[in-house]
C-alpha cells in the first residue's frame, strides 16, 4: 500500500539534529513531517554519549544564544555527571582539567527531543526508509511518496540527500564502542596516541558502568584493524560487555554550502561535527534550531534559506574553525612515536592541549 501526501517541511532523520529543526519549525507555525528509517528512534545506540552542561556549553560556545531553552535534558536521560576530565597521553599519565559533563542515555535522550518536536506540533513516519529525493518529492522504500516545499537531510553521513544532491566529500572516521558494567570512577577519559591512531579513544563512566572506543584515521592504521586497535584498548578495563555498537563521525568540519535551492543539510549531514573532540549531539541541536527558525521565518515573511549559514557562522563559525585548525594540527603530531607524545604532554603545554579540545585558538596569535 502506498500513501502520499503534502507538507511544508520534510525532514530526513529524527536524531538531535532533525528532531530540533522539526521542534523549532513546528512551534512557529510549519507543517512538518520527519521521516526517519529506525523505530524506535535513538536506537541502536551509535555514540559516546558524552555532552557538555549548559553551562560549559556557555564557555565552550559563547556566542549561541539561549542554551537553556536549547537544551532541555531531562534526568530521565542523564546517567552520569561527571565535573572532570582527563587528556591521558601514551603513558597514561592523565592531565586533570575541570569540565561539566554529562554522560547520556542517549536512546532516552532522542526520545526526550521527539516528544518535544511533537508536542510543537510535529508529524513522525518511523520506520520508513528514504530512497531517493527529486525536486520537492520524496520516495520511500516501501513505494509511498511526499512532497514538501523545503527538504532537510539530517539523516546522518549517509543521508540521501546529501548524498544526491552535494558533490562534496568528508573526511569520516570510524568508531567501535561497548558498554560495560563496572565502577569506572567519575572523570571523563580522551586517550590520544598509537592506541587510535589519527583519532582518540575514549571511557565515559555511567552510573551504572561505562561506555568505551575509539575511533581511527584509516590511512594511519599501518595496516591493523578497527576491530584490533578497539579489542586492545577494551582490555585494558575490567568489567563484562553489555552492548557493542559502531558508526561513524564526519571529522572535516563543517561542508562549504548547507543550502541548495529547496534542500537544507544539517547535523552530521552537514559535517556539524567539531573534528578535535568529535563532539556532534549539542553542536547538531544547534544546527537543528537554526535551520528550524529560519525554515519557518522562510515560510512566514520570504527569509531566504541561506539566511540558515549566515547566522550559523555568527553562532559556530570561530569554533568550528578552531576545532579544523586543531585537528589539522594533531593529525600531524600523532604520527609521532608514542615517545615524543608522552614529552609533548606536560605542564607547559597543558594550557595549548586544552584550548585545542575545547575548541579555542590553540596560541594567541593563530
Amino acid at each position: 500500500m502506498t500513501e502520499s501526501s503534502h507538507h511544508d517541511v520534510i525532514v530526513i532523520g529524527g536524531g538531535p539534529a532533525g528532531s530540533t529543526v522539526a521542534r523549532y519549525a513546528a512551534a512557529n507555525g510549519a507543517d512538518v513531517l520527519v521521516i526517519d528509517g529506525r523505530d524506535p528512534i535513538g536506537t541502536p545506540l551509535q555514540c559516546g554519549e558524552l555532552v557538555p552542561s549548559n553551562e560549559e556549553m556557555r564557555r565552550l560556545c559563547p556566542n549561541v544564544p539561549e542554551m537553556d531553552d536549547l537544551f532541555q535534558t531531562p534526568e530521565a536521560a542523564i546517567s552520569r555527571r561527571s565535573t572532570k576530565m582527563h587528556i591521558v597521553p601514551p603513558s597514561g599519565k592523565a592531565m586533570k582539567f575541570d569540565f561539566e559533563g554529562l554522560v547520556l542515555n542517549r536512546v532516552a535522550h532522542d526520545e526526550a527531543l521527539v516528544d518535544m518536536a511533537k508536542e510543537n506540533g510535529a508529524k513522525y513516519l518511523v520506520d520508513s526508509h528514504v530512497t531517493k529525493v527529486e525536486g520537492n518529492t520524496v520516495f520511500l522504500r516501501n513505494g509511498s511518496t511526499y512532497t514538501s516545499k523545503i527538504i532537510v537531510g539530517a539523516g546522518g553521513h549517509n543521508d540521501p540527500l546529501r548524498r544526491d544532491h552535494w558533490d562534496e566529500s568528508s573526511l569520516k572516521i570510524p568508531v567501535k564502542f561497548v558498554l560495560m558494567d563496572g565502577n569506572f570512577g567519575d572523570a571523563v577519559e580522551l586517550h590520544f596516541g598509537s592506541m587510535a591512531p589519527g583519532g582518540y579513544a575514549w571511557m565515559f563512566p555511567k552510573s551504572s558502568g561505562a561506555n568505551i572506543g575509539l575511533g581511527i584515521q584509516r590511512s594511519f592504521a599501518k595496516g591493523r584493524s578497527l576491530n584490533e586497535y578497539t579489542d586492545e584498548f577494551i582490555s585494558k578495563y575490567d568489567g563484562e560487555i553489555t552492548f557493542k555498537g559502531a558508526g561513524s563521525l564526519p571529522m572535516s568540519g563543517t561542508i562549504d554550502t548547507f543550502v541548495k535551492g529547496n534542500y537544507m543539510l544539517v547535523g552530521d549531514a552537514a559535517g556539524m561535527v567539531l573534528p578535535s573532540n568529535g563532539a556532534g549531539i549539542t553542536i547538531a541541536m544547534v544546527g537543528g534550531r537554526i535551520a528550524g527558525q529560519v525554515i519557518a521565518e522562510h515560510l512566514t515573511d520570504g527569509t531566504p534559506l541561506q539566511e540558515f549559514e549566515h547566522r550559523w557562522n555568527k553562532q559556530m563559525g570561530g569554533v568550528m574553525r578552531n576545532s579544523k585548525r586543531a585537528f589539522k594540527i594533531g593529525s600531524l603530531l600523532f604520527r609521532m612515536p608514542n615517545w615524543v607524545l608522552n614529552l609533548m604532554f606536560n605542564f607547559m603545554t597543558r594550557g595549548i592541549i586544552w584550548r585545542a579540545v575545547t575548541c579555542r585558538r590553540m596560541f594567541w596569535l593563530i
